[in-house]
């Protein structure tokens, strides 16, 4: 329930940084866990990280693990994606989205468990 708003997408060069941003309206983050996917052309919603906001379990995706940082500022009510070394291959539309459940441990993340989406925000990478 309630709605997320993503920004903080750009272009950038390959080798730079963006820092995505997810702000709710009408809840906290309490008993949730968030989550960032992206999606390319021709490509189904791929789970690039989540944090459950009460265990803070947190997964990342192999092909960002070490670049990318989720957390979340409680106080600001706002998710973060901090997005470093970008590559060309990091380009599509990136979503957060949350799920009324926590976790110990995350080895995966399904899109279907995740209930509520913002809009998308669009990252272009260039090289």
């Amino acid at each position: 329930e309630g709605q997320l708003v993503e920004s903080g997408g750009g272009m950038v060069q390959a080798g730079g940084s963006l820092r995505l941003s997810c702000a709710t309206s009408g809840f906290t983050f309490n008993g949730y866990t968030i989550g960032w996917f992206r999606q390319a052309p021709g490509k189904g919603r791929e789970g690039v990280s989540a944090l459950s906001s009460d265990t803070g379990a947190t997964y990342y995706a192999d092909s960002v693990k070490g670049r990318f940082t989720i957390s979340i500022d409680s106080t600001k009510n706002t998710a973060y994606l901090q997005m470093n070394n970008l590559k060309p291959e990091d380009t599509p539309l990136y979503y957060c989205a949350i799920a009324p459940i926590l976790y110990i441990r995350i080895t995966t993340m399904r899109a279907d468990d995740f209930g509520t989406w913002g809009q998308g925000t669009q990252v272009t990478v260039s090289s």
